[in-house]
Parts: structure tokens; sequence; C-alpha cells
């Protein structure tokens, strides 16, 4: 596909990202806006500036992959492969139904251009360093990408795969934390505290970047920085907003897990301006 490095039309495409997320939400009357929302222009700058992939050949052997570990925030993937023309736009408004390709988490069975199904949290990580594997036995340039959410890396597994990537210095991995920090049940604080977040992936041997998670000229710095760093997995810790772009929805735990209303989708649409 056509990349840009445009930071206006890398904008233009993270609105309609938004709008479709909040749209299709609310069609469905159920599913996470505030995570989507939270992810979109690292979603944006993967697909349409850093990542190796053809939609017109979805099964490439040297694109990069993406795995959204965090798989019930869904809809923003689903609406960065409509703009990348993975899949028909047409259909977004029948998200969660039963034979709808845009299940509640993502679902290799609908849309098989999908990496993997994932919404159990806790296994994107594996998935993805076996695959980041598989391609330096293959001597193959495919990088890796997987996003995680933060209220996720409370799991255990998460841990056990960052020992095994420092330890076998798998460098053609990415993993980005979506640290808006507000999970399911409140704010992450609160739950299960993080912090010392850097500090515990660097113990873990990994190198550490930490970025804006809405700064896409900065992302762009921190994907080129991941590519150029050897001997070593990369994790970014992109610091989020939940719910950005939609003013009543930043910040605000309540859009975890709860659609927009009819008339929230409106003003959402209204604010988000695509």
């Amino acid at each position: 596909m056509t990349k840009t490095s445009n930071l206006g039309e890398l904008q233009a495409i993270a609105k309609k990202v938004r709008r479709h997320i909040v749209e299709m939400i609310g069609a469905a009357k159920s599913g996470h806006p505030g995570g989507s929302l939270s992810a979109v222009e690292i979603l944006t700058t993967l697909y349409f500036d850093v990542m190796r992939h053809d939609p017109a050949n979805p099964t490439w052997a040297e694109r990069d992959r993406f795995i959204l570990s965090k798989g019930h925030a869904a809809p923003v993937l689903y609406g960065v492969f409509v703009e990348a023309g993975y899949t028909p736009a047409e259909p977004l408004n029948t998200l969660r139904r039963i034979g709808s390709i845009y299940q509640g988490h993502p679902d290799r069975r609908f849309i098989p251009a999908l990496e993997a199904s994932t919404g159990s949290l806790g296994v994107g990580l594996s998935l993805g360093l076996g695959m980041a594997e598989a391609a330096r036995l293959d001597n193959s340039p495919t990088r890796v990408y997987v996003m995680l959410g933060d209220g996720e890396i409370q799991e255990g597994q998460i841990w056990e795969a960052a020992m095994y990537g420092a330890f076998h210095k798998v460098d053609n991995i990415v993993a980005i934390v979506d640290y808006n920090k507000i999970q399911l049940d409140g704010f992450v604080k609160d739950i299960m505290e993080l912090e010392p977040l850097a500090d515990k992936w660097r113990g873990f041997g990994w190198n550490v970047i930490e970025v804006d998670g809405h700064d896409i000229p900065a992302l762009q710095k921190a994907f080129a920085d991941a590519a150029a760093t050897k001997g070593k997995p990369t994790v970014m810790i992109a610091h989020t907003i939940k719910g950005k772009g939609v003013s009543f929805m930043e910040n605000n735990p309540k859009f975890h897990g709860v659609a927009p209303t009819k008339e929230e989708v409106e003003k959402a649409v209204q604010e988000i301006g695509a």
C-alpha cells in the first residue's frame, strides 16, 4: 500500500478512524470506546507509515505483523483496516452481531488478514515473540508489533514472555503499552499499580522508549529508534488518554466498556470533526 509520513494526512486518517470507532460502537450499543480511542494515533502511524504490509496481498510472507493483544479494543483495528483497504466500511455498523466479520474481539475466522484471534488477555506478547523468532530463523526482514493494555500487563504471562524476549535477544519485536491508566474496574493505580513501569521493563532486559501516544511525529521517531536497536527487544510505553478525542469520554472510567447513546454519538462525531 502507499505509505505516507505527511503529518496532515496521518491526522486526517486518525480522525476518520475515531469516527468509525464511535459510530460502530454506538450502533452496536456495546463495546469498548475508551481504549479504542486511546490507540488511534499509534495504529494509524504503524499502518500508514511504519509497517511493511500489502492489503492486496495480506499473506505476503515478509510483511510486518501487528497483534492487538488487548482484543477488546477491536474497533480501532477495524477502523484502520477499513481505511487501509483490508475490509469494507459498510458492515462496520454490524459490530458484535452474529455473523458479522466485525466481532467483539478480532477473529481470524471472519477476517483472515488478522494475524491472530485475540482477547484472552496476556497472550499477545507470547504470540508475537513466536512470530518474531520464526522470522529470524527464516532470515526474514519481518518486524512484529504487539499492543498491550496497561491492565493487561498485570498478568503473569506478560512477564514470562518479557523474560524470554530479552534472554533470546529478540530484537525484531516492539511491545507497545497503551498506558491510558484506566482498566475495566477503574484507575490502574487503585487496582494494581504498575509503577515504576519503565524500570520494570528495563529490569527484564528490554530497551524502553517512553512516548506521547497521541503525538504522531514522536511516535514516528520512537518506531525508528526501536528499529535501530539491536540485541534486545523494545517496549514502547505510550502515554495516552482513555477516550482521546471525545471530551466526555476522556479519562472517564465509565467509557472503558460502555457504548455512547445516540445523542452522545452525534456529539462525539461533531467534536471529532472528521
